[in-house]
């Protein structure tokens, strides 16, 4: 089916499904995964120091000999020391978020990277800077978020460049995969529901509270600063709404945040850690293996797409 679909044609992947680059999550292991299960499994940069990067970067190539991606968030202080060695690794795949892509566009591109931006707005602009895809990433999503909604984000994407577009926020399922595809994106983006893939090494308190999230288990913070972020509500989620209702100083505000998401990660504090995840949480019933949560997402998505084309006839 998708032989001549334009995201696993650039990327030379089975399906067109993209593991999310979620700095603390997003490593070597469940890259592999997603990857050997015949979607692009992604390393997360975030602000990991060379050293470490660099022995994710090694680690892949031993866990699979299918194309990977790296994510490069353009703000973190070692941005340019993962783009030197995304250069230095001919990683296949750059996706980019948190600023303009440009600098790793000149730099990946005459290598023969692909290089796909995640965008909630400018995307004509990173068009014309010569990108390969663009990420339309939806306000569901986990993590650092924009101010529009998936369904609104994408067809406005898709009308607006002339490239592959990949949707992002609020998938978890084929259901969200379908809808994607109807908007006019031929791609999907998945984080949260990969958090509970049992390749990734985040702590199973981490897995199993997504598991056991409902529709409205998640909040944004962070709107104060201007850097939105969706996580699932804990004692740390109301003590940053109290801060921020008052008020509250940056300063004081990043003081309260900083080191919370390595504090869920890695070790499990379900209270004060920042559990980032999407909207699509309620969606996510269970902890399977990467390749198990591709297939089930292909396998529905065909389905209702195929249901609909024969309604249509």
């Amino acid at each position: 089916m998708f032989e001549q679909n334009p995201v696993t044609n650039l990327l030379k992947i089975k399906y067109p499904i993209i593991q999310g680059g979620m700095a603390w999550v997003a490593d070597a292991d469940l890259a592999a995964a997603v990857s050997n299960g015949g979607g692009l499994g992604i390393i997360a940069a975030a602000n990991m120091p060379a050293d470490l990067l660099e022995q994710q970067l090694i680690k892949i190539r031993t866990l699979t000999d299918k194309p990977f991606g790296l994510n490069i968030m353009l703000l973190s202080p070692t941005a340019d020391d993962a783009l030197e060695l995304a250069a230095k690794h001919g990683v296949p795949v750059v996706t980019t978020g948190a600023g303009m892509p440009g600098k790793v566009l000149d730099k990946l591109k005459p290598l023969g990277t692909t290089v796909i931006p995640v965008v909630a707005s400018h995307a004509e602009r990173i068009a014309k800077q010569g990108a390969d895809a663009v990420i339309a990433e939806g306000m569901e999503a986990g993590g650092h978020i924009g101010e529009i909604t998936t369904m609104n984000l994408v067809p406005q994407i898709a009308d607006a460049v002339n490239l592959p577009v990949i949707a992002a926020g609020g998938i978890a399922d084929g259901r969200g995969a379908a809808a994607a595809f109807v908007l006019g994106a031929t791609g999907v983006q998945m984080g949260t529901r990969f958090v509970c893939a049992e390749e990734c090494n985040v702590h199973i308190n981490y897995k199993q509270k997504i598991v056991k999230a409902n529709d409205r288990a998640t909040a944004v913070t962070g709107r104060s600063l201007g850097h939105p972020v969706r996580a699932i509500k804990n004692k740390f989620i109301k003590q940053y709404e109290e801060l921020e209702k008052r008020g509250a100083s940056a300063e004081e505000l990043e003081a309260l945040g900083a080191g919370k998401l390595r504090l869920a990660v890695v070790e499990g504090d379900t209270e004060m850690g920042s559990l980032m995840a999407g909207q699509s949480a309620g969606l996510v019933h269970a902890i399977e293996p990467a390749a198990v949560i591709i297939e089930s997402v292909i396998s529905q998505m065909n389905n209702i797409l195929s249901e609909m084309a024969r309604y249509n006839r």
